[in-house]
């Protein structure tokens, strides 16, 4: 590791894919740089990561081409197209800070590919992505989670408070996260996810403190003590990475408004009703069928081939193709999305 009181700049890759419906994310269960921890470097011992290293100036041009060499490496996918997501710095996103070590400050990028198979020195594996954050998915209405486990927790944790002030801001922010009546942004995955941390119900949340607490620092009185729930809360990642996938998710849901990157997921001939099912596994909510397919085609997104796709037992589908001329024609060019009401 670095020496004490130094920062050092890393590259975290949130990779997605839908294959079968179901979307996807790349996670590595070994890593072998120096940032790597002792548990990283075991792949039977580590938690689910998102493909990260350190940025090497002497070696890589630019933080782009290093991320794509970590991927590779870990992975032995090669990406095309990659966005930057965000800059995750936080004090002790690292526990390891805690004790000494380097603040590891680490650049996001999301990217977006079709599954395809893995290799490398990670021990990577596809993983759907909903396994970490089961209450983002609505496709089959409101989610069991939410009604059975997460409001009356969050409830429990609103009346815990230690005076009406902090009653107030916890209510308000679990109304405008997880409210009963209020329409469910998509958006919102971070907040819920955090909010979540804040309460104590992910596992994440109760590993902080349990560090916090052995090494004799301060803690937050604010979590609830159920660690039985907190386990029900989704499978839980190392270190900060939950949050960053939560960011990825959150951004390529709103993107998909504005810019056409679900085509990105698809293969260059694709029926509308794959096309319908790959923005519903991305948005996490189910979509009328005709009214998806009029939005679709009135904006100009796709084109038809006049082929036809046949499938066993059901009657042929028309292939079509995404119409890149929509780029030039408009700034906007994404597939609107319905929000949906959380009532039973």
């Amino acid at each position: 590791m670095p020496a004490p009181d130094s920062t050092v700049l890393g590259l975290t890759a949130v990779i997605v894919a839908v294959t079968d419906e179901v979307p996807r994310v790349l996670v590595v269960r070994r890593m072998t740089h120096d940032l790597a921890t002792p548990e990283q470097r075991d792949a039977t011992a580590g938690q689910d990561a998102l493909p990260f290293g350190p940025f090497a100036a002497d070696r890589d041009r630019t933080l782009e081409q290093g991320l794509r060499r970590w991927v590779e490496e870990q992975t032995g996918l090669p990406l095309r197209y990659v966005e930057q997501l965000y800059t995750f710095g936080d004090k002790y996103r690292d526990p390891r800070e805690l004790e000494g070590g380097s603040r590891v400050v680490s650049v996001g990028y999301m990217a977006l590919v079709r599954e395809a198979p893995l290799s490398g020195s990670g021990a990577a594996e596809w993983h759907d992505w909903y396994d970490y954050f089961p209450w983002e998915d609505w496709r089959d209405g409101r989610p069991a989670l939410l009604t059975r486990t997460i409001l009356p927790a969050l409830s429990r944790w609103i009346a815990a408070s230690p005076d009406s002030a902090i009653a107030a801001a916890r209510a308000e922010r679990v109304s405008t996260t997880f409210a009963e009546e209020e329409l469910w942004d998509t958006e919102r995955v971070l907040e819920r996810y955090e909010l979540l941390y804040s309460a104590g119900l992910v596992e994440e949340a109760l590993r902080d403190r349990a560090i916090r607490q052995r090494l004799g620092l301060s803690l937050d009185n604010g979590h609830l003590n159920e660690p039985d729930l907190a386990a029900q809360m989704g499978t839980p990642m190392a270190q900060d990475n939950r949050r960053i996938l939560a960011v990825a998710l959150g951004r390529l849901r709103g993107k998909l408004k504005y810019r056409p990157l679900v085509f990105d997921l698809l293969p260059q001939l694709f029926t509308l009703f794959r096309l319908q099912r790959t923005v519903e596994a991305l948005s996490g909510v189910q979509l009328h069928k005709q009214n998806f397919r009029r939005l679709v085609l009135a904006g100009g997104l796709v084109e038809a081939t006049g082929s036809q796709e046949a499938h066993t037992g059901g009657r042929p589908a028309e292939l079509h193709r995404f119409r890149r001329d929509v780029l030039r024609e408009r700034v906007a060019a994404g597939i609107g999305l319905p929000q949906v009401r959380m009532v039973d």
